[in-house]
């Protein structure tokens, strides 16, 4: 994994390259704002890029939408302190493949990194609701209906519901309501790799390109919650 790091604090940016590099992983250029984000992709191409969001000049989600109408195949991850719901959106919506919140473990990290290297696309815990919720409301105002009525998939996604296994209906049920992997694991009995394995089976089923858009299917087939805690992230 060939790795471009997007950072305006420089601290930080060097920290991050001296752990990546303490695990093997190849950093294989550095960068302080989105502009020069997006020379220094053109320059190296890498694999992954991990981006900040708040950055002078231009900001990590427009230069996101840069390097992905261009690099379509480099895959982009927030790393960020911002948790605001249309930073969230916005860098979906832009191609990012995951959005990581920066208090993440060490631990915690590198297990998303893996998870992006076997085709899973990494989001901080508690992320996965407050995308459903928004993909859901999007939904809605296209097709003239409330958010939690159910909609004709076939003819939402060009997918029918029959292409996805009993088992992996129940994942992506329990995902939709704002359960963690892990959460998802203990719920029905099965060990968290395999709830993995189903999300990215799901993905290539459905042949869609991110996790955000397998949350969106969700909404379409009527798998959102009808009630949900107003106090509930």
């Amino acid at each position: 994994m060939r790795v471009l790091l997007v950072d305006d604090h420089p601290l930080f940016l060097e920290g991050l390259r001296n752990l990546l590099t303490s695990e093997g992983i190849e950093v294989v250029g550095l960068a302080r704002d989105g502009l020069e984000a997006l020379s220094e992709a053109r320059r190296l191409h890498p694999d992954v890029i991990l981006m900040d969001i708040q950055m002078p000049r231009c900001n990590g989600v427009a230069a996101t939408r840069l390097i992905k109408a261009e690099m379509p195949e480099c895959k982009i991850v927030m790393l960020t302190m911002s948790e605001d719901d249309e930073d969230l959106f916005d860098a979906v919506k832009s191609g990012a493949s995951g959005y990581l919140l920066k208090r993440l473990s060490a631990e915690e990290f590198f297990g998303y990194l893996s998870d992006l290297e076997a085709g899973r696309p990494p989001f901080s815990p508690g992320l996965a609701a407050l995308i459903l919720d928004e993909f859901a409301r999007q939904a809605a105002r296209l097709e003239g209906r409330r958010p939690t009525e159910p909609a004709d998939a076939a003819q939402a996604d060009g997918a029918e519901e029959g292409t996805l296994s009993p088992r992996q209906k129940q994942i992506l049920t329990l995902v939709a309501q704002g359960q963690t992997y892990r959460q998802v694991a203990e719920t029905i009995g099965i060990s968290e790799r395999t709830v993995k394995y189903h999300m990215a089976e799901i993905l290539e089923r459905l042949h869609l390109q991110n996790r955000a858009q397998v949350l969106g299917y969700a909404a379409h087939m009527g798998l959102m919650p009808r009630e949900r805690d107003p106090g509930q992230r």
